[in-house]
């Protein structure tokens, strides 16, 4: 079975959405777990990381062939924000989670070999990257939430463990939304505006992109 899931890449200060497709192959005797896509090692890595999560957190990772491929595959992916995307994509392939809670959806975020979602890099460009392309609600670790949150337009659902997001897809113990009144950003005015990149002399690019997130 195929389950697409979607992660995000960040290249500079811009966030590009990776399509994450994991095909699991019940009939294959000879166990694997291949991932395409032009992965570095830490992405490599997740494989590990991903069978110990869902085990770990009291799910079922059959011992069969999978492959995932990270799409575009001529873009490099580094970090290990993939790791949520792609245990999803295996929960979703497996039948352990419903299939339609990967549409219109960004998931993000490192695992833990017991089931922790832990922060990773660049969550404002990511969450920016994703409503740029429709996505309409990002799963991150608590901590990322609240950069995350500093996107207008995109549900952002703060998640601390692999077994509470599988909770929530079913609807047995819904997550709350991400509170963005709970923000404080700590602008320093000057002549009731605020201060950004776009004041950065020689930051062209930065300051266009800041002034359009505050």
């Amino acid at each position: 079975m195929l389950a697409i899931s979607h992660a995000c890449a960040v290249i500079g200060i811009d966030g590009i959405l990776v399509e994450v497709q994991v095909d699991y192959n019940p009939r294959v005797g000879i166990p694997s777990f291949a991932i395409v896509g032009l992965p570095d090692s830490a992405v490599r890595e997740s494989r590990e990381r991903v069978r110990a999560s869902i085990k770990n957190s009291g799910l079922q990772f059959p011992n069969k062939a999978y492959v995932v491929n990270l799409s575009p595959a001529d873009l490099p992916k580094h970090s290990t924000a993939y790791d949520l995307a792609i245990a999803v994509g295996v929960l979703a392939a497996t039948d352990q989670i419903p299939i339609n809670a990967l549409d219109n959806a960004l998931y993000l975020g490192e695992l833990s070999l017991d089931g922790r979602i832990r922060h990773v890099k660049g969550a404002m460009a990511m969450a920016h990257a994703g409503k740029q392309a429709g996505i309409e609600i990002i799963y991150v670790s608590p901590e990322d939430a609240g950069q995350a949150s500093l996107i207008e337009g995109i549900q952002v659902i703060p998640v601390e463990t692999l077994g509470q997001l599988v909770e929530h897809l079913y609807g047995l113990n819904p997550i709350e939304l991400f509170d963005r009144s709970s923000i404080s950003l700590n602008h320093r005015a000057i002549n009731g505006d605020y201060v950004d990149f776009a004041d950065i002399k020689g930051q062209q690019s930065v300051g266009s992109r800041s002034s359009r997130w505050t």
